[in-house]
């Protein structure tokens, strides 16, 4: 069977580990084939989505294939555009994602979603290359809202980085290439949602292994 229906299939059951288990894992790697996952759609807040396909990447983290916007359909600096999932339901746990900004005059790079009711209300964790800060924000009702900043980091255009994001209760931490650099704790969305992929305006970029790690655990665990 097909990794990538596996991997859907896995996500539409949420949340079974138990408090002591370890955190149960799901990999998105686009690698099974040239197929967008199953359950997953283009979507935006505020305007146009773009066009999203599985492309063969000879520098992808693991080849040979990404997640990449290949056009963008909006480049206003209000539309946010999205590639998620909204079967595949989060509550606590981790994330994890490589990305790589290939281009953007407006904005570059891009983040995860998660907690999504739908696309105009979610969290992000997203990284710029051309601000150079990561930060946490919540679009509700398609306003967004910045939560936390990292700002004066050293990740340019065209370079693979590494985005984590850890999630349980009220408690959101986030990492960039393994580094840990925000630490905050929020309660508009205490539900479980969707999971998925961000970008802002005319930032077109790669996305690789897409990890959801499902736990019940009241911290998270660093690894």
């Amino acid at each position: 069977m097909n990794k990538l229906k596996l991997w859907v299939g896995a996500l539409s059951g949420i949340a079974i580990a138990a408090v002591a288990a370890p955190l149960n894992t799901h990999l998105l790697s686009f690698d099974a084939d040239a197929s967008l996952p199953a359950g997953w759609k283009a979507d935006a807040t505020g305007g146009k989505p773009a066009e999203w396909k599985v492309v063969r990447d000879p520098r992808a983290p693991s080849s040979p294939n990404t997640l990449s916007i290949v056009r963008i359909n909006d480049t206003s600096r209000g539309n946010f555009n999205l590639f998620w999932s909204p079967g595949a339901r989060f509550h606590n746990g981790n994330l994890e994602v490589s990305i790589r900004a290939n281009s953007g005059e407006i904005d570059q790079g891009g983040g995860l979603i998660w907690r999504a009711q739908d696309a105009d209300n979610y969290y992000i964790a997203r990284y710029n290359p051309l601000e150079r800060n990561l930060r946490l924000y919540y679009v509700k009702d398609g306003a967004r809202k910045m939560l936390a900043d990292a700002p004066d980091l050293n990740i340019g255009s065209g370079e693979w980085f590494a985005l984590k994001v850890a999630h349980h209760g009220e408690r959101i931490q986030a990492w960039l290439n393994g580094k840990k650099l925000i630490e905050t704790t929020d309660t508009v969305f205490p539900n479980a949602g969707g999971v998925g992929v961000w970008t802002k305006a005319d930032a077109a970029s790669s996305f690789d292994n897409l990890a959801v790690k499902h736990s019940q655990a009241a911290l998270v665990t660093e690894e």
